[in-house]
């Protein structure tokens, strides 16, 4: 095995003293331009790398921020990351994502890892925000912030889309484009995501005199989707739309629509939510309800880089407004 070469190999290889080394690695403005160019030529023959680790503990805080999702599978939450990242690279900080994968035994793993690394902070997309692998994590004193969720001020800060208003566009768009037998493809109830859109459905519904049909898919997934649009074909009488609750749903559902030769918008009008990237290049573009993603995942981040420092955090709660995006996927209907 290739014994680590450390910061003393540097120093004795180029001929400067340790305290010079570092101030290469950390603060290069001020060393001399030729001194400089001879410890990063030792550093690059050598194969030092730093440790961060050691660094990190000598100076009392880590430059690492995580990022815990659902489903790294979505593009939202790929877009959320990228966003956070964003913030935390302007600051000069890293970030790791863990990814669930919607499994709550999973999820505790990666808490109990974060806080045993004693990351700077952490964002969060839990499957359960009272779980007891949260309620551990919050016992480590690792500030964190909630993205994509709602939460008590008390609780935690957190930033999240008003999915319930998301919900009421998605139904009332389809009340009129003429429809009356409509389904909701829902996600696991155990999501407040999920929770929050069955909400906003009914409510976009009431008083409409229009049939509601609600699907739980196992997961959020185009697999998910593809087995409900099986189970929706199957209906009788067919509902005439359906809104999924997240684009990956509408997606599968739309797969087993065109497989089984259902015109879509004509015979199923289809409506997703999050508006990812996919959504507007699908087979038949996909209407959907838009989540801000890029500042879901910033504003998180801006918010959490808030809590790590010195002053006492100040606990917020930011609520985006979702807006529906129109595509072809529906369209008035002629025969209403």
């Amino acid at each position: 095995m290739r014994a680590v070469v450390g910061i003393k190999d540097v120093a004795r290889q180029a001929g400067v003293s340790i305290g010079t080394v570092s101030n290469v690695v950390n603060r290069p403005h001020v060393v001399a331009t030729a001194t400089r160019n001879r410890v990063l030529s030792v550093i690059q023959e050598l194969g030092y790398v730093r440790d961060e680790s050691a660094r990190q503990l000598r100076a009392g805080r880590s430059r690492i921020l995580a990022l815990l999702v659902l489903d790294l599978g979505n593009p939202f939450f790929v877009d959320v990351a990228r966003g956070a990242e964003e913030a935390a690279h302007d600051e000069g900080l890293n970030i790791i994502t863990c990814n669930s994968s919607q499994r709550v035994e999973t999820e505790a793993s990666y808490l109990a890892m974060l806080a045993e690394q004693r990351v700077r902070g952490v964002l969060l997309s839990p499957v359960d925000t009272a779980g007891d692998a949260m309620q551990a994590f919050r016992r480590s004193g690792i500030p964190y912030v909630f993205v994509d969720r709602k939460v008590p001020a008390e609780d935690a800060s957190s930033v999240s889309v008003d999915d319930v208003a998301g919900g009421e566009l998605a139904a009332r768009h389809l009340l009129e484009t003429g429809h009356r037998r409509i389904a909701f493809v829902n996600g696991p109830m155990l999501l407040t995501q999920c929770r929050d859109r069955d909400r906003g459905v009914r409510s976009g519904l009431a008083g409409s005199g229009a049939e509601l049909s609600v699907l739980e898919a196992i997961g959020l997934d185009v697999s998910s989707g593809r087995d409900a649009g099986a189970r929706l074909l199957g209906m009788s009488p067919r509902p005439t739309a359906v809104f999924c609750a997240n684009d990956l749903l509408a997606l599968g559902v739309l797969q087993a629509m065109v497989g089984a030769g259902v015109r879509v918008p004509a015979e199923m009008a289809i409506v997703g939510y999050d508006d990812i990237e996919f959504a507007g290049a699908a087979a038949v573009p996909l209407t959907s309800v838009r989540q801000p993603a890029l500042r879901l995942g910033r504003t998180a981040a801006s918010l959490l880089l808030a809590e790590t420092g010195d002053e006492p955090p100040q606990r917020r709660q930011v609520v985006f407004t979702p807006e529906l995006v129109v595509r072809e996927s529906t369209r008035v209907r002629k025969d209403s």
